[in-house]
């Protein structure tokens, strides 16, 4: 049973000429392997001939999938990219496309990039035809609703401080997170980046360490801009990100540039503690 099951309407689909094949789903489209079934066809549904323009071409939206901004925006992309290979095309519904783009259109345009014309959602069929269709409502029950980042203003990198003053930043704010940047570049010469997160304290007690870890990631994704002007050299940086969450938003209020000679910030972290807020 594969994971699309779940997301099927039952009546017509488009039918397949002679022209199209089955094939295994590459390596290098990540965002496509846990979507639960290994084959594809080709060409799919975005008018891709060639697996290396299928892979290209997909490869600039793995970033938007690692931002997690919809339940199900992997699942969709992956309908067009790679569409699974039964008898017929099973496009995804009007629907799920409505409800991808409501998310993950402003994820995009925080990187200066609008909702693409390729994916209006005029061009997919209603939920009365076959078409994959959003889970139930009852989704978002089962699941764990965390605070979301969202796409805002940069705040200042912060390089001259004393430790009293980031202890007042501390107990104002319900997390600080400790931040390794490093960029690499990709087989098709856009920049990615290594993010590695280390939770050394969290001043907000129902949130768990690897909750607060991926929220961050997923912040640093959204907020790609931000991460350009805290990460201007390939060499690995350190940061300490620290913000609050307001009603079910993640905001990054302070960043502060960790350097090997700061003892400000490592004084800081080992005082709190013992630290108690006025």
């Amino acid at each position: 049973v594969f994971a699309v099951n779940g997301f099927l309407k039952v009546a017509t689909a488009l039918d397949i000429g002679l022209s199209t094949k089955c094939v295994v789903i590459p390596k290098e489209m990540g965002m496509c392997h846990k979507i639960g079934y290994s084959e594809m066809r080709l060409p799919n549904l975005m008018g891709h001939t060639s697996m290396a323009e299928v892979i290209q071409k997909s490869s600039t939206w793995q970033h938007l999938v690692n931002t997690d901004c919809h339940p199900h925006v992997g699942t969709f992309l992956c309908s067009l990219f790679a569409p699974i290979c039964l008898d017929t095309f099973i496009q995804p519904c009007r629907s799920m496309c409505a409800s991808v783009r409501a998310s993950c259109a402003p994820v995009l345009l925080c990187q200066g990039q609008p909702w693409p014309a390729s994916l209006d959602c005029d061009r997919f069929p209603g939920d009365e035809d076959t078409c994959l269709a959003p889970l139930s409502k009852d989704y978002k029950h089962l699941h764990k609703v965390l605070p979301k980042p969202t796409c805002q203003t940069c705040p200042a990198v912060e390089e001259f401080f004393t430790h009293k003053r980031v202890l007042e930043v501390f107990c104002d704010s319900n997390f600080a997170v400790k931040v390794k940047l490093s960029k690499k570049r990709t087989a098709f010469e856009d920049q990615e980046y290594n993010i590695e997160c280390q939770v050394e304290f969290i001043t907000q007690g129902s949130l768990l360490p690897y909750e607060t870890q991926s929220m961050i990631q997923q912040w640093l994704l959204i907020n790609e801009k931000c991460i350009e002007r805290m990460s201007p050299t390939h060499r690995p940086m350190v940061y300490l990100l620290v913000g609050n969450i307001e009603e079910g938003i993640i905001l990054v209020k302070q960043v502060y540039r960790w350097q090997r000679k700061d003892s400000q910030l490592t004084l800081a972290t080992q005082k709190w503690r013992q630290h108690k807020c006025l």
